[in-house]
């Protein structure tokens, strides 16, 4: 059954490879509606990969790029459940910060740049500070939902067994609510993986929003599309190859898959 799917999918995007090429083809060559340096195309974005992989800026760009976003990533999770648990146990904190924090999290990762550049400068702390502002406060309301939703049962039984609030976390908080926070930690990772591209570009070293800006100031459409490309595909990896796993994992070790 795996290899049936896997076979269709497969046909799926050869077909769509073919569609585009063939579309790129009509466009550029049959009808001339477009310029060729204007449109990426199969064929010129697979030789940009080849070369990029060639010289080493793909490999590095990629490294670059998940260091930064592994680091961010990080600082987010621990500011993200440092506010979510502030705003479970305040109520003047649920009634003031948290629309405070809901908010900011809509604003677009891009807002925070010129704060980054005037405050941290072209550094790698500047990137960081954008994706701890574009993913920290999306974990935080993720946090404080997923202890909201904890049966008030298990909390009563746990405080009438006498256990502290070190432990109520540890051993009854956390663990029912693991699998809403692994959502939520999901989600917090898609925020810190489209904020860091927003703080690349600024950034004057190797990353993959980098990669982006040159092939645009180099008019090299393939380039540019080659490093979109490679930014969905490793965004789909880690959704799936890391964070999908564990969750699986967890919901069937609880009996619920």
């Amino acid at each position: 059954m795996n290899r049936k799917k896997f076979s269709a999918n497969l046909l799926f995007f050869i077909g769509l490879l073919f569609l585009w090429q063939l579309l790129y083809t009509a466009a550029c060559d049959w009808f001339d509606w477009a310029k060729p340096y204007a449109i990426p195309n199969p064929v010129g974005v697979l030789g940009c990969i080849m070369r990029l992989l060639l010289n080493g800026t793909l490999i590095a760009a990629i490294g670059s790029s998940l260091l930064r976003v592994l680091v961010g990533f990080a600082l987010s999770i621990v500011i993200g459940i440092l506010f979510g648990i502030l705003i479970v146990h305040s109520r003047y904190l649920e009634q003031n910060l948290k629309p405070l924090i809901l908010g900011i999290q809509t604003l677009p990762s891009i807002c925070w740049v010129p704060f980054a550049v005037l405050w941290f400068g072209l550094s790698e702390s500047a990137i960081i500070f954008v994706v701890i502002m574009g993913s920290a406060f999306g974990i935080a309301i993720a946090i404080e939902s997923c202890i909201k939703n904890v049966p008030p049962i298990y909390i009563k039984a746990a405080r009438t067994m006498g256990v502290d609030s070190f432990d109520l976390y540890r051993s009854v908080i956390f663990p029912a609510a693991l699998p809403a926070f692994i959502g939520g930690l999901k989600q917090g990772w898609s925020f810190a993986w489209r904020a860091l591209m927003s703080g690349e570009v600024m950034s004057a070293s190797m990353g993959l929003g980098y990669t982006l800006m040159v092939g645009r100031d180099l008019a090299d459409i393939n380039q540019v599309m080659t490093v979109m490309l490679i930014i969905v595909l490793i965004g789909v990896l880690i959704d799936k190859g890391v964070f999908g796993v564990v969750e699986k994992r967890i919901l069937r070790v609880r009996g619920l898959l």
